[in-house]
């Protein structure tokens, strides 16, 4: 039997991040895979999708720069070459981790782990055969996978979750009908849209991105139309159904029937915690729903067995996985976590970009925090107008009573590298007299915050 002081199960974005923290500490430790290093980040989410993105960006901004609009049969020729570039992405940073581990001493087991008592864990190797692992500690990083609802067709030939559709199609599809209008519905309606693909998106509840700011999701419903997409909400699919004409969505919009028919259809209504297998029938972990409980330092029910990441956080995003991973090792040793775990920012890779962290000011005030904001509507900003990404804005929510800042809602290009701004100014109880003493570059999108924080202070000060 082999002996570490850690095992983690699972190299995605928490497990691999806390494997090389804890190796960098000091420890022994192995990571049992049964798949590609890095997970489903890297492999089966938001790299490839950003990729793909990035992809279908160029190809929209070359065929608009040559005014000749998107041609359908010039995408179709390119989507091997799409997809090709995709994976040599996942494979070049999955190598990466992978020799990482080597530079660290990590032992990287291929197979399918289960944790049989506390301390141990028994592999079935993919190459065939068994290994008996023991462990001090256990980490359980093991992730999430796409949710399948109950709904009657979803099993049909051509739909597909974003695992599948990731896999990647030799030609792009005539039509693709989404189902959800969250944030993985959202950004292939992006990438798809940007092919010339007729587009539907579906979703149940009354404006796309519906646990966001309402003004983002009316905001993103009126640029997708513009771009051609078509958009329902307060939709409930009902089934799928394929015959000659390709596959059917029928749906009741606003207690109304109705369907649309397109070649292919992706199931975008979110992820589950993936735990298949992991324990032993005699040992369960308590459970807090669907996710598996942990305590502050992220310990389950059963003594030395750890839980980060999607298969345990309330929030499965790839940057909480890795804060976890590191801030769990940390604790493990002895070591304080300085890493804020309450300020939490999101992104959504649509154009123009989608960036939040923290509250808005309707949630605030629902929590009996006495909340204002900001705003900033970005006509006049230079290099807005020069991208011209439809209409974009920033608001920024404080306190009103001890002015500190304690949320912002972006939607604007490059948002995704400028909410990182406000989640420090969060983490550090800054004001927003404190925001505003930094003066920010000109022509640039960021000034637009200064506008923003100058509205939310003459907002306070009435």
């Amino acid at each position: 039997m082999k002996e570490y002081q850690l095992i983690v199960i699972g190299a995605g974005p928490g497990g691999y991040v806390a494997a090389l923290r804890a190796a960098k500490l000091g420890m022994t430790v192995a990571v049992v895979e049964n798949r590609e290093a890095g997970g489903t980040c890297l492999n089966r989410g938001c790299i490839p999708t950003k990729t793909l993105l990035h992809s279908s960006e160029a190809y929209h901004a070359a065929t608009a720069s040559a005014g000749i609009g998107i041609h359908v049969e010039g995408a179709r020729a390119d989507m091997n070459e799409i997809f090709a570039y995709k994976r040599q992405i996942s494979a070049k940073l999955s190598s990466g981790i992978e020799s990482l581990f080597k530079g660290a001493k990590i032992d990287l087991i291929r197979g399918r782990a289960q944790i049989t008592a506390p301390g141990r864990v028994h592999v079935e190797l993919n190459e065939g055969g068994c290994d008996e692992l023991a462990a001090e500690k256990i980490i359980a990083a093991t992730g999430s996978v796409p949710a399948r609802p109950p709904i009657t067709g979803l099993d049909l030939p051509g739909v597909m979750t974003s695992d599948e559709l990731l896999e990647g199609c030799d030609h792009l599809y005539e039509s693709i009908i989404i189902i959800g209008g969250g944030v993985i519905g959202i950004e292939f309606a992006t990438f798809y849209s940007d092919l010339g693909c007729k587009v539907t998106v579906i979703e149940g509840m009354d404006r796309l991105l519906p646990n966001m700011d309402r003004e983002l999701g009316q905001n993103l419903a009126m640029i997708l139309k513009k771009q051609g997409v078509n958009v329902f909400v307060n939709s409930m699919v009902q089934c799928v159904e394929k015959d000659e004409s390709g596959l059917t969505v029928r749906f009741s919009e606003k207690g109304k029937d109705n369907s649309i028919t397109g070649e292919a259809v992706l199931c975008a209504i979110g992820r589950k915690p993936y735990m298949d297998g992991l324990f032993a029938e005699n040992l369960a972990p308590e459970m807090d729903r669907r996710s598996i409980k942990v305590d502050e330092k992220y310990q389950t029910s059963i003594p030395g067995v750890y839980a980060i990441g999607d298969v345990s956080a309330k929030i499965q995003l790839a940057h909480v996985a890795s804060a976890q991973g590191t801030a769990c090792v940390d604790m493990m040793n002895g070591i304080e976590n300085s890493v804020d775990m309450n300020v939490v920012p999101s992104v959504i890779y649509c154009r123009p970009e989608i960036a939040v962290v923290g509250m808005t000011e309707a949630e605030a005030r629902e929590a009996g925090i006495p909340a204002k904001a900001g705003k900033c509507v970005m006509f006049g900003n230079a290099r807005t107008l020069i991208a011209d990404p439809g209409r974009c804005f920033m608001k920024v929510v404080a306190n009103a009573e001890t002015r500190e800042i304690i949320g912002a809602q972006l939607m604007c290009e490059h948002s995704s590298d400028m909410i990182s701004e406000i989640s420090e100014a969060m983490a550090n109880h800054l004001t927003v007299e404190g925001l505003l003493k930094v003066m920010r570059p000109h022509p640039s999108f960021e000034e637009a915050l200064s506008e923003a924080l100058e509205d939310l202070a003459t907002k306070l000060n009435k």
